[in-house]
């Protein structure tokens, strides 16, 4: 954990020349959108559907309340005639939420269409589509939410529409902290550290997080290069030559270069004001003293150079659009590397006159392993496989604070072309028996989803998408199925795409913007502070979270202590309903991957 103290709005995931058009038509809406309240969706029996929708060749699942009902009819919502008729799975209890459910499948069911379920004594479910492309808006939204938390740019109004704001933090005369000082950068120094993005809710910017959010989007490229390119987002370089997931990624990119100390590799953890900024907009956000760069650490500068050795691989093929940056970014890999080396064991300490996230990370083995991995696909060096120590490097599920699963996702998707030293059989196995445990975890969930109580906590949501991604992995790893049907991981990770867009015991899509409930006001300075009412779409929020650390500061209460239900829409609640790039990452790759039809 990181130490940190709407109606639908139709058409606001902007995809292509259509932004001006829609960011109006979602401005005017603005003035009176319906409030999605937890502690109401906590409380009323509900139908529980990803509010979005689905593919027709998906599995389409949706949670249904036990009750005298064993049946279940799909209506089409234009012409309120049932379409299908299923019957219910049996009821069972979810010990994270304390819920009898029963689990209503209707995967057969592939005409495009909008649909609503029925079931006798119950509300019918909120509407959902099933159609190919459901996942385009989405996933365009998702990217789209980093252009809205960009430093440095002014955001206007024919891309941004209402959320149109002046450019905040530039960034360009930033000061070396005493705990950064070197050799040749002393304390007092100016620096020019522009571009990048603000972490999550507040003002600041810092590398470790930003290594596994800015990987995922690589990622998602270097997986899925089509369908990438084929998401059309609307950025100020759209159209130059460049996919606009790499577009939007390197403004994070070119700001990270700018955070490793030139005179000997290391990286400094993050740049940021001496305190958090009060709950202004950011062009105004001016009285917490100077921006500094605070101190070296070893597990920024292994992230850095994680992504920089991801970045020179996926950049080379763009030499033309951004010449040069290809071998800039495996030489600043490499020097963070050496670094990491000559200093293998230096931690974060938060200064006394800092007073912002710390992202403290004691245990390094995983980012050692995940640099190196990184550095092995991108060199063919053997050492660095080596440095690795695969055999003793296990596969988690990701998270900033446990980067090990991103060096055998990495590998796994690079292992055809990996050199004699790499161990193709572990990398297979270290990624099918984690997805595995998540299925069996799933299959045994009254839910159908691989959660259990200990997952609720901070950034719940991203715990989710990150399991989904785990799953995704392993999907790439079997062979094209006949007629394209999803196999059991695809399967399992749609359940956990849809528990976050609305298949969940709160009722709510929790992404800004996205289906008929969505969070209206979450933990994000700009969009508290924009006099808009509706929040900037596109933004997934943390979720659920039985920790409730911010309970003492919320002047209203959670609607509940159980785990699943620990969630408050309110601008207090940072430990459930802030935003973070880190969860909108994986959240871009899992709307990417299960919108494109099963190979």
């Amino acid at each position: 954990m990181r130490t940190r103290t709407l109606a639908m709005l139709t058409g606001l995931a902007i995809v292509g020349l259509g932004a001006t058009a829609a960011y109006a038509q979602a401005g005017a809406a603005t003035t009176t959108p319906a409030r999605a309240d937890s502690k109401a969706a906590a409380a009323a029996p509900r139908i529980q559907v990803n509010q979005v929708g689905y593919l027709p060749a998906a599995t389409k699942r949706a949670t249904v309340p036990a009750g005298a009902a064993t049946r279940f009819q799909l209506i089409d919502a234009d012409s309120g005639q049932a379409a299908w008729t299923g019957t219910l799975g049996a009821a069972a209890l979810w010990a994270p939420s304390r819920s009898k459910v029963r689990v209503a499948d209707f995967s057969p069911v592939t005409r495009p269409g909008s649909y609503r379920l029925r079931v006798a004594g119950l509300p019918d479910s909120d509407p959902f589509t099933i159609g190919p492309g459901a996942y385009d808006a989405l996933a365009a939204g998702a990217i789209r939410a980093f252009y809205f938390n960009r430093a440095g740019i002014a955001l206007t109004p024919d891309l941004a529409g209402p959320f149109a704001r002046p450019a905040g933090h530039p960034d360009t005369r930033v000061l070396i902290h005493a705990s950064a000082a070197g050799p040749k950068r002393k304390a007092g120094d100016i620096i020019s550290s522009p571009k990048g993005w603000y972490d999550a809710g507040d003002y600041n910017k810092y590398i470790v997080n930003s290594g596994i959010t800015v990987y995922t989007l690589l990622a998602a490229y270097e997986q899925m290069p089509d369908r990438m390119r084929a998401l059309k987002v609307g950025l100020p370089e759209s159209g130059n030559g460049l996919p606009d997931v790499l577009n939007e990624a390197l403004w994070n990119l070119d700001w990270m270069l700018t955070m490793q100390d030139p005179d000997d590799g290391g990286v400094y953890h993050k740049l940021t004001n001496p305190s958090f900024d009060g709950v202004v907009m950011p062009d105004v956000a001016t009285k917490s003293g100077d921006r500094v760069v605070v101190q070296k650490t070893t597990a920024a500068t292994l992230d850095f150079a994680a992504v920089m050795a991801v970045g020179s691989r996926v950049f080379k093929d763009f030499e033309k659009e951004r010449p040069g940056l290809s071998a800039r970014m495996l030489a600043a890999a490499r020097s963070a590397w050496d670094w990491a080396q000559a200093h293998p064991d230096v931690i974060y300490r938060q200064p006394p006159d800092i007073h912002t996230g710390d992202y403290g990370d004691p245990t390094l083995d995983d980012e050692f392993a995940w640099a190196a991995a990184e550095l092995y696909i991108t060199t063919g060096e053997d050492a660095f496989y080596a440095a690795m120590k695969p055999t003793k490097t296990t596969m988690t599920v990701p998270s900033w604070g446990d980067v090990r699963g991103l060096a055998w996702m990495s590998l796994a998707a690079h292992r055809d072309r990996l050199g004699a030293a790499a161990d193709r059989a572990l990398i297979e196995r270290r990624i099918r028996d984690l997805a595995d445990a998540l299925v069996a975890k799933g299959k045994t969930s009254a839910w159908g989803v691989a959660l259990d109580e200990k997952d609720f906590n901070w950034g719940s949501n991203s715990n989710v998408l990150n399991q989904a991604m785990v799953l995704l992995q392993a999907d790439r790893l079997d062979a094209p199925r006949p007629g394209g049907q999803p196999g059991t991981y695809r399967q399992t990770a749609q359940g956990l795409l849809d528990y976050v867009m609305g298949r969940n015991p709160l009722g709510m899509s929790m992404v800004t913007g996205f289906g008929t409930r969505s969070p209206m006001h979450p933990h994000h300075r700009p969009s508290e502070a924009d006099g808009v009412v509706a929040p900037v779409p596109g933004f997934v929020v943390g979720g659920a979270n039985a920790g409730q650390q911010d309970l003492k500061g919320c002047p209203v209460p959670y609607p509940s202590s159980l785990p699943a239900l620990s969630y408050l829409d309110h601008f207090c609640s940072y430990a459930s309903n802030e935003v973070a790039i880190n969860w909108n990452a994986p959240l871009v790759y899992v709307a990417a991957a299960l919108g494109a039809p099963p190979r």
